[in-house]
């Protein structure tokens, strides 16, 4: 699928939402196709036993469409894009196996509906409602914590900052979509552990990146600024990077004695290379240097 024809369509998709931004849509289609494009020979494998096109077109649109709810959703919290009472409605509509989204978000409901369709395995499906739920939780936790002026400690930090990376969401999206097995696969604990591995990775790498930005912006759930608050003489940074590299070496031992499947170990493998290959060339969204803008739509009548 062309990029510019993909960007339209997640935007007509999006379009009637409040808030969302033409940088929501860009962002998606830009890290999809980095995380299709890392495992599409694996996919292509797959695609013998599952019959599902790594390039077919309802697939892929699917896909970033969901991206882009999962970062239009992360603003409706950090940007107070849409009333309380509207997002709380919204949430339920996400979790809901025949959901029903309130007036003007009907998009949400027609994105959940699409994924029931197209699901693969129906227990992907039901997951994804549970791993949404676990999403908007830790947002909204989150965004508590900050405005209550609470500090909590690292581990505290770490244990919401895994969820709301929402690295379990785009795992299971992929496996609905093309078959990867992920229902089958969240029975083996190692599994588990790699996932919550990689998704604290995620975390660490997203905080480090854009710890300059997010304090520009005057936001505070980023880890960096969590340990210089409690510990202003700490070298914060350096310890982050060293538990980062810390956590990579797990992984790295973990998935060399479990033997993932093929597409798994490059999907990870993908997702650990996302600060370099995805967010250091944003243009708008994770520039460290706080300039991004943010472009919206005006949603229709």
């Amino acid at each position: 699928m062309k990029t510019e024809f993909a960007l339209k369509l997640v935007l007509d998709w999006g379009r009637s939402l409040s808030g969302f931004a033409a940088d929501h849509a860009v962002e998606a289609v830009r890290g999809g196709q980095y995380i299709l494009e890392s495992i599409q020979p694996w996919l292509d494998e797959l695609s013998a036993r599952t019959f599902r096109d790594p390039r077919d077109e309802t697939l892929i649109l699917a896909f970033y469409r969901e991206l882009a709810l999962l970062f239009w959703l992360d603003d409706c919290y950090d940007h107070d894009l849409i009333a309380p009472e509207q997002l709380a409605a919204v949430e339920l509509a996400l979790a809901q196996e025949a959901p029903r989204a309130p007036s003007g978000f009907e998009s949400c409901a027609a994105q959940r509906a699409l994924l029931a369709q197209l699901a693969y395995d129906r227990r992907d499906y039901i997951q994804l409602l549970d791993d949404t739920r676990r999403y908007c939780g830790a947002l909204r936790a989150g965004h508590t914590q900050a405005a209550t002026g609470k500090q909590w400690s690292y581990a505290e930090y770490l244990d919401n900052g895994v969820a709301s990376i929402a690295y379990t969401n785009v795992f299971c999206c992929l496996s609905l979509l093309w078959g990867l097995d992920m229902a089958c696969l969240r029975g083996r604990p190692a599994f588990r552990q790699a996932i919550w591995l990689i998704s604290a990775i995620g975390r660490l790498q997203n905080d480090l990146h854009g710890c300059d930005r997010d304090s520009s912006m005057g936001e505070t759930d980023n880890s960096v600024i969590l340990l210089l608050r409690r510990y202003p003489a700490m070298p914060a940074a350096k310890f982050l990077s060293d538990e980062l590299a810390g956590l990579t070496r797990m992984l790295r031992r973990l998935l060399v004695e479990e033997h993932l499947p093929p597409a798994w170990d490059a999907l990870i493998d993908a997702m650990t290379g996302i600060r370099t290959h995805f967010y250091e060339t944003s243009r708008s969204r994770y520039s460290s240097d706080g300039t991004g803008s943010t472009v919206r739509t005006e949603p229709q009548a």
